[in-house]
């Protein structure tokens, strides 16, 4: 680390940069940015008021000690503890998937076709809640009453803590249960980001991914659509006439997975594109 006369923000945040590229970080200026920003208390904008401020030892404690774990690979979102997810922060865990800025859309969807219906309280059922993103922010912007579950102990616990924080618990119920086991219906939504990618897929994800995120919450199987199969029993099982169901999937899943939500009985089965232009998601119609 730097000299001690030279133990400034501005000064710490360039040899943190510096040290981060050269362990590989693909977006060292900005990992910085957040490590010092979790050292420190304050903002990303802040680091920028206050360039001259020099550290206190207790804030460079905590930033060397976060700055070897995020040297080593893990995860951002691990090391500092939580994640933006559209319009909040949510706590993250090892072990608990980390929020994609991808699954924002499917928020979107579920959205839209509320206001379209409107359905002023709609009744969510969101499967593989993880850290409790989606269903939070269904609660928060949508007014939804949802119920949220996980298999995972350290998902439901993470998303559970979430919701407590961000004062959303009489809303969002999370439960423990493989799928939807033991969840009693009917919902006018169902929305899913289950694990979708393909298992030979799995092979060229980044160490970052393989190393440090649960392979539970991403293998698909063979063909990535091993849960989606179960979603769809779960469609007609739980979801009211004419309620919507929404699926985040892998992109080269997508045409199969729309022949198999028709070959269920759903219906309206439409397929949208991520931000990157990539088929991304599903949505259908019961």
């Amino acid at each position: 680390m730097p000299n001690e006369e030279l133990w400034t923000v501005q000064r710490t945040l360039a040899w943190c940069t510096e040290y981060l590229e050269r362990h590989g970080d693909e977006h060292p200026s900005r990992s910085a940015e957040w490590l010092m920003s979790n050292a420190t208390g304050m903002s990303r904008v802040e680091l920028y008021a206050f360039y001259d401020k020099p550290l206190s030892m207790a804030e460079r404690d905590v930033l060397r000690q976060t700055l070897r774990r995020r040297a080593a690979g893990e995860p951002l979102q691990y090391v500092t503890g939580e994640a933006a997810f559209r319009h909040i922060i949510v706590r993250t865990a090892p072990g608990v998937l980390i929020p994609r800025p991808e699954t924002e859309l499917l928020v979107e969807l579920a959205i839209a076709h509320a206001k379209g219906e409107g359905l002023g309280e709609p009744r969510v059922l969101e499967v593989g809640c993880g850290t409790g993103c989606v269903a939070l922010s269904l609660a928060r912007e949508a007014g939804a009453r949802v119920t949220a579950t996980d298999i995972s102990e350290q998902a439901v616990a993470c998303a559970r803590r979430n919701a407590e924080v961000l004062e959303l618990s009489k809303l969002v119920q999370i439960v423990q249960t493989d799928c939807a086991k033991g969840v009693e219906g009917p919902f006018d939504m169902l929305v899913s980001n289950p694990p979708y990618i393909p298992t030979a897929v799995m092979e060229g994800l980044s160490r970052e991914v393989l190393g440090f995120e649960p392979a539970l919450a991403l293998d698909g199987g063979a063909d990535g659509l091993d849960f989606f199969n179960r979603l769809l029993g779960v469609a007609r099982e739980l979801l009211a006439p004419g309620g919507f169901f929404a699926c985040e999937l892998h992109e080269t899943c997508l045409e199969e997975a729309r022949r198999r939500a028709e070959a269920s009985g759903l219906r309206n089965v439409q397929v949208y594109a991520d931000l990157a232009g990539k088929p991304r998601f599903l949505s259908a119609l019961r």
